[in-house]
C-alpha cells in the first residue's frame, strides 16, 4: 500500500510536533518506500532523519482516537540512531506497557502519555532488526480509560526507508 498524500502529511505533521519545538524547520520527504516514508528535518540546528508509517488496521472498542503512527529517528549529532516511538492516538494507561509483536517475538515498551518508547538503545536495535526481517507488526496498548487496542503495521518498505534515512544522515 502506498500511503495517500494525506497520510504523508499526517506523518510529517505528527513528526514535526513530536520531534521538536520552535527550532524546527519543515520536514522534507526523502521518498516513499512501500508503506514507509523517509524524511529529513532540522532540530536545534542539527540534522535529523526519520521514517514513519501509519497502521494498516486499527482495532479496539473506542469512539474517538487521534492519529496513530510509528517513527524511527536518527539524531547523529547526539549519536542517537534508530530510536523507536509509537503514537497511540490516546493517552496510555499509567505505568502500562506497550507490546510490539513481530513474528514470534514480543517487545515491551514503556508508555509515557500518548507514546510508547523502548527502555534503551539495545531494545531499539533489536526492534529495528526484527522490523527489517518481518512482514507485519502488531502494537497492543491500553488507554487510560481501559480500552485495549491492537494496531497492525505493514513492514513493506521498512528496510529501504531505514537505509534512505540513514544515508541522508550520513550513517
Amino acid at each position: 500500500m502506498n500511503l495517500h498524500p494525506a497520510r504523508i502529511g499526517i506523518l510529517s505533521l505528527a513528526a514535526l510536533l513530536l520531534l521538536s519545538g520552535p527550532a524546527a524547520a519543515e520536514s522534507k520527504l526523502i521518498d516513499v518506500f512501500g508503506d514507509w516514508n523517509a524524511f529529513t528535518d532540522t532540530e536545534n540546528g542539527q540534522k535529523i532523519c526519520y521514517i514513519g508509517s501509519a497502521p494498516t488496521k486499527e482495532e479496539g472498542k473506542y469512539s474517538k482516537r487521534g492519529d496513530t503512527f510509528i517513527l524511527v529517528t536518527h539524531r547523529p549529532a547526539e549519536k542517537s540512531v534508530g530510536v523507536i516511538s509509537i503514537a497511540a492516538g490516546y493517552t496510555y494507561k499509567k505505568d502500562s506497557d506497550v507490546q510490539v509483536i513481530i513474528g514470534g517475538k514480543t517487545f515491551a515498551l514503556f508508555s509515557n502519555g500518548d507514546h510508547g518508547w523502548a527502555e534503551d538503545a539495545k531494545t531499539d536495535r533489536a526492534l529495528v532488526r526484527a522490523m527489517r526481517g518481518g512482514s507485519k507488526m502488531a502494537v497492543k496498548g491500553v488507554s487510560a480509560r481501559g480500552t485495549r487496542t491492537t494496531d497492525t503495521y505493514s513492514l513493506k518498505g521498512f528496510t529501504a526507508a531505514y537505509k534512505a534515512a540513514s544515508t541522508a544522515c550520513g550513517l
